[in-house]
């Protein structure tokens, strides 16, 4: 598969190609279209950013707790509240779940901000690497999860917060799960692989693509996760240094997955699984459409997924 395919199925981005003027005007319009349903639009700052956020709530308190929402790479948060056909399933997803009696948080990811081990920028995508650098994005979340919800939530709602992300987003799940596990209730990673053990090469040479800059290699195997099998490896060496947890701190977890996506190998979340277990994290086992044949397309934020998914964080 060629890397052009990979960024632009990981990127599920419909403005690709667009000027920097035409996409700005876009993303107004797709925002304005969220608070028009319903959604509302909050700025955060942190570390010297404006981070953008779009939030819906139950009719009446939180009776399921809240959800924190991550997108993939080369996306926005708006795509969970607006778009075509592409992203129905996501879309229908958070507005279940507002129904079901959870608030949802949409959280949007920093545009060049994101650098590389070499210093190159990563254009748009959350921080899920880890690098001996100031992380940009757990400060945020951590924001969000023990200061903004817990002052928006009403009186005699539940306090539960769980967190779902999908592809990059995904891998940024469960890297902000697993360093906040004192305050995460439940996580589900959607299409996604190991944090702790992923490079990011944010070299445009490698891509057509100037939205999601780049491509995502194994520490184990050296291979993109593209690949079929880019992330089976006997021994995980060269994994960096997971968070400390104590015992019952460690939040329950589910994958979702399709076998046959051909952007994120279905090695890669089988490792991050078997990783997770290690570290001490409660499998409540992957939700898996089972396929062998291999397309861009199973990559994509499945309907099957939405139910299982509710269902699991209503359970905890």
């Amino acid at each position: 598969m060629q890397i052009s395919q990979f960024i632009v199925g990981v990127c599920l981005l419909v403005l690709a190609g667009h000027s920097q003027a035409a996409v700005s005007d876009a993303y107004s319009k797709e925002v304005k279209s969220c608070l028009q349903n319903g959604w509302k639009h909050l700025s955060v700052k942190v570390a010297g950013l404006e981070r953008a956020v779009l939030w819906k709530r139950p009719r009446s308190k939180w009776k399921q707790g809240a959800i924190v929402v991550l997108h993939g790479g080369g996306g926005s948060h708006h795509q969970f509240c607006t778009g075509g056909s592409r992203l129905e399933a996501q879309i229908d997803f958070v507005e279940e779940a507002v129904e079901e009696g959870f608030a949802v948080f949409l959280l949007d990811s920093t545009k060049d901000s994101v650098t590389d081990e070499k210093g190159q920028r990563c254009g748009k995508r959350f921080d899920f690497t880890v690098l001996d650098r100031p992380n940009l994005d757990l400060p945020f979340i951590g924001k969000m999860i023990k200061r903004v919800i817990p002052q928006l939530r009403p009186g005699r709602s539940a306090k539960k917060i769980f967190i779902t992300g999908f592809s990059s987003g995904g891998y940024m799940a469960i890297r902000a799960a697993t360093y906040f596990n004192k305050n995460i209730t439940a996580f589900a990673p959607v299409a996604a692989g190991d944090p702790y053990g992923t490079r990011t090469r944010c070299d445009v040479s490698l891509s057509k693509n100037r939205v999601a800059k780049g491509i995502l290699i194994d520490i184990e195997t050296n291979k993109v996760i593209t690949e079929k099998n880019a992330c089976q490896s006997a021994s995980f060496v060269n994994e960096n240094p997971w968070p400390a947890v104590r015992g019952n701190e460690a939040p329950m977890f589910k994958h979702f997955h399709h076998k046959g996506d051909a952007i994120i190998d279905y090695s890669c979340m089988k490792k991050s699984q078997k990783l997770l277990r290690q570290h001490g994290y409660l499998d409540d086992g992957t939700y898996l459409i089972d396929s062998s044949k291999r397309r861009v397309v199973n990559h994509l934020w499945q309907d099957d997924y939405n139910d299982e998914m509710i269902d699991f964080f209503k359970s905890q």
